[in-house]
């Protein structure tokens, strides 16, 4: 009896998930591509199947994959790209990364085609569970090490932590927390169109954590055209608890990020370059402050704040018969006699940002200085515009495009203007090593992007925000692949999806909110927020195609 229970148990948990999927999910989605690789070998090894499917009628996954590589040998060709031995070798990394996009959705709708729609909602719900725990734990690491029961408004360390803490809740990925804030956003929508409450707040707490703001203003503009065009009622009131949920963290638990959206905001319409973060800081009683820095108004202050005290301590002298207070040694006061408990300066240099480079910084810094002709913008030998750098960005690929005319089509090619690739093959360590000896600059590059990224991230932390990284998949596919590529993008990416419009219930807010994160980071190369994109969508569209024709079965 007790043997067949322990099989009934082993049987039940084996068929409660895709478990190959969640190994997917939890290991391939990790930033480093040395877990990538071996877990997309692994997955193949235990789940072998190279039947693609690729067809331009019906095609079983998206036709993009296949064209975006054909796009990418064609301006391989056309451009003689061919002549530059180190060249050769990012434009094969560049198609290594596509290869492992392939795979990776290959694997994706295998599971969705094999296994029941029940248990892929709960290979998603572990998943979610998962990386909720690995997100609780960066937190509580963070207040281990601080001591601070609210490392949101802890500014020791020079401030390493404070506004920055949610830069930390990285998850079960180990990314960047954007890309944690991403999946929880997708989270949101998931559960919210799913009516899971408890896991709806779950992820919505996550996210916050994350302290994202931009995709805090994404999921509040596609909840307010859900709110209005497609929720019941019990919905309506899961997205004002989430709502008020960011007010209660941006009030309570983290108030420097009011200040910090609000300049960013004004920044960005106004004037740019005024983008900085004033640090909150506890205000110096007035009666502690010296006479030499206070104005003759705050001098008069002074004095009648000390008569009053003194008032009160008459007071006390008449009803305690002439008896003076007790005065504890241990107990510090000022020279007033006002008791005072003694604190951290938080004036002094480790309660402030760190003003000098970082170390990895200097690389930077020394870039600039080897090449100041080819860096107008972070050699200052120009001004930079008064806009985010994204918006800089763009305005620079489509500069070069008119300057350019026969890249209209086919673009600039793979790692020469605009990728993720594009900038790790500098070999200054963004977005992870490269080859020293395979080391490959495009010189459209280092007069456009690379010039406006090093404009700001080799400035204070202050400077290094979503907004001012050219980081875009619009912008990729447009100066690396051209017109054909973003059109190949629109019609066999986005349409393969979107056709389903009609029925879809969770994949078109999650299609709106995708649409506009695809502007913040070369998302295609991070083989992360789009893999776990497609998985959803791909659920979403069998789940409903077979409510449809059940429909029709019955009617």
């Amino acid at each position: 009896m007790a043997i067949s229970l322990a099989s009934f148990n082993i049987e039940k948990w084996k068929n409660y998930a895709d478990w190959k999927l969640l190994v997917l999910l939890l290991l391939f989605l990790n930033v480093k591509l040395a877990i990538k690789i071996p877990t997309i070998a692994l997955i193949y090894l235990l789940q072998f199947d190279f039947k693609f499917g690729f067809t331009f009628k019906n095609s079983r996954l998206p036709l993009f994959y296949p064209l975006i590589i054909v796009l990418a040998f064609a301006g391989f060709i056309i451009n003689q790209s061919y002549q530059n031995t180190n060249y050769i070798v990012v434009f094969l990394t560049g198609i290594f990364f596509w290869l492992l996009c392939i795979l990776a959705i290959h694997q994706v709708k295998l599971s969705v085609e094999k296994q029941r729609i029940e248990i892929l909602h709960r290979t998603l719900l572990v998943f979610f569970i998962i990386n909720t725990i690995c997100s609780a734990l960066n937190l509580l690491s963070i207040i281990w090490e601080t001591g601070a029961v609210n490392p949101y408004l802890y500014q020791g360390q020079y401030q390493k932590y404070f506004i920055s803490t949610g830069d930390y809740i990285k998850g079960v990925t180990f990314d960047t927390s954007t890309t944690n804030a991403v999946i929880n956003a997708i989270g949101v929508i998931y559960f919210l169109a799913r009516k899971k409450p408890v896991m709806l707040l779950v992820c919505m707490a996550t996210l916050i954590l994350s302290g994202s703001n931009i995709l805090n203003i994404i999921l509040l503009l596609i909840m307010a055209i859900m709110f209005a065009f497609k929720s019941t009622r019990d919905q309506k009131s899961m997205m004002v608890i989430c709502f008020m949920m960011l007010v209660v963290f941006m009030v309570k638990i983290s108030p420097q990020n009011n200040q910090y959206v609000a300049e960013t905001i004004t920044n960005i319409f106004q004037k740019y370059p005024k983008h900085h973060i004033k640090t909150q800081v506890k205000e110096i009683p007035i009666t502690e402050r010296p006479d030499t820095v206070l104005t003759p108004d705050q001098r008069k202050e002074k004095i009648a704040t000390l008569y009053l005290d003194n008032l009160s301590y008459t007071q006390y002298l008449k009803e305690n018969g002439g008896k003076p207070k007790q005065v504890d040694e241990s107990i510090l006061r000022t020279d007033e006699g006002r008791i005072f408990i003694p604190v951290a300066n938080i004036h002094s240099a480790p309660y402030q940002s760190i003003k000098v480079p970082l170390a990895a910084q200097h690389p930077l810094i020394m870039f600039i200085d080897d090449n100041k002709s080819l860096l107008p913008f972070s050699a200052k030998s120009i001004p930079v515009p008064t806009l985010p750098g994204k918006a800089i960005g763009l305005l620079q690929t489509g500069k070069f495009m008119v300057q350019h005319p026969d890249k209209i089509l086919l673009g600039d090619g793979i790692g020469n203007f605009s990728s993720k690739l594009t900038f790790r093959a500098t070999g200054l360590g963004f977005a992870g090593g490269f080859p020293r000896r395979y080391v490959y600059i495009n010189q459209a590059f280092m007069l456009n992007h690379l010039d406006l990224y090093l404009n700001f991230f080799s400035k204070n932390t202050g400077y290094h925000s979503l907004t001012n990284s050219p980081f875009s998949v619009y912008d990729q596919l447009w100066a690396e692949y051209g017109l054909l590529g973003l059109l190949a993008f629109a019609l066999y990416y986005l349409w393969f999806f979107a056709r389903h419009y009609k029925n879809l219930t969770y994949g078109v807010p999650i299609l709106l909110l995708v649409l506009a994160v695809l502007f913040i980071d070369y998302w295609f190369e991070q083989l992360s927020i789009l893999i776990f994109f497609e998985l959803l969508m791909l659920l979403n569209i069998k789940e409903t195609s077979e409510n449809t024709l059940e429909g029709v079965k019955y009617a």
